[in-house]
């Protein structure tokens, strides 16, 4: 099949040499000019150092070569990029085409879920899906064994994206749970963030353990409210990528919460970690989508305090502290799925 990855950070560079293991014929495109010279003439990506590129990897700029003749595109570039990639593949991609988001987020003036920008621009011209879960660039591109979700509303259209990408290092799984498998990929860099900020201001074990548990609390009622199921965040995009996003040495969003719970300011910690902190991109988006569906999420809300209203790391500890008593359960609920 041939297929382009449109995004030439690292993870697009990742699953393009997915792909490439898996048989394809890959085109890996970068908006940048000088990215793609730089990864065509060195075979390398900065960002994964000592992982070869392979010389039949096409690397392009020009978006019109990356669409030509593309039975499905990968869309790996940041959060913030998603609907201008989109635009920019607007009428140039054949019918029937599949066109699956890599990227993990939510839009920041709409919080829409990524697919739904897909299908806002590319209406029924493309097969739609979805990829997330636990899968850090640096171990996907090393070919460390790992899992991932593919999602779409179309169940024939996910199991076509899970044999395009599965093979003996990588296995795939299907859902037609595109708002939880979304959610999930989106919202754990909003806790992994704090993670790393409480890690940073020296708290320990338990607080990160209370973080990620009652972030996952925070992000399955959410899911819920939006239409999703709450199982799905016991899986691999809600559990498994957080786990992986708060605990890792590779996590950027942990990075940068160490560093700001170290002292730095958000904009320094940015600079600092020298790549696209998603979870800073996802906690307005997560403040505005909790106030539009009437959901109470502490966590979230006290992360966009920290990153957009300067608000101290330590003082925003002691509110979440000293929230008023409640069950950990809702009322009624016995078991996680409900």
């Amino acid at each position: 099949m041939r297929v382009s990855v449109l995004g030439g950070g690292a993870w697009g560079t990742a699953i393009a040499l997915l792909l490439h293991d898996n048989g394809h014929a890959v085109t890996l495109w970068s908006k940048f000019e000088a990215e793609a010279d730089t990864l065509r003439e060195t075979r390398e990506n900065p960002l994964l150092r000592g992982v070869s590129i392979a010389d039949d990897i096409d690397i392009v700029s020009d978006i019109a070569k990356a669409t030509d003749g593309i039975e499905a595109i990968m869309i790996a570039v940041p959060s913030y990029a998603v609907r201008e990639t989109a635009e920019a593949l607007k009428g140039k991609t054949a019918d029937g085409c599949i066109a699956v988001c890599m990227s993990k987020g939510i839009e920041k003036d709409t919080s829409l879920l990524f697919t739904a920008i897909l299908e806002d621009v590319l209406g029924s011209h493309a097969q739609i899906a979805s990829v997330s879960g636990p899968t850090h660039a640096e171990e996907i591109a090393r070919r460390i064994p790992s899992a991932c979700v593919a999602a779409s509303v179309d169940m024939a259209v996910a199991e076509r994206v899970q044999g395009i990408l599965m093979n003996e290092k990588l296995r795939v799984y299907t859902s037609t749970d595109v708002v939880g498998s979304e959610l999930g990929g989106a919202l754990k860099n909003v806790i992994a963030l704090s993670a790393g900020v409480c890690e940073g201001i020296g708290f320990g074990d338990n607080t990160v353990a209370m973080l990620m548990t009652r972030g996952l609390a925070e992000m399955a009622e959410l899911c819920v409210r939006m239409g999703g199921r709450k199982e799905t965040l016991a899986g691999l995009t809600g559990i498994g990528d957080l786990i992986v996003t708060c605990m890792s040495r590779h996590s950027r969003n942990k990075r940068a919460g160490v560093l700001i719970g170290s002292g730095l300011s958000v904009a320094d910690a940015m600079s600092e970690v020298g790549a696209v902190v998603e979870g800073y991109y996802a906690a307005s988006a997560a403040k505005a989508l909790s106030e539009r569906m009437d959901v109470d999420m502490p966590i979230c809300s006290e992360a966009y305090k920290v990153l957009y209203e300067g608000k101290s790391p330590r003082a925003s500890m002691i509110d979440l502290m000293n929230r008023k008593r409640k069950s950990e359960l809702p009322t009624g609920a016995e078991t996680w799925v409900s």
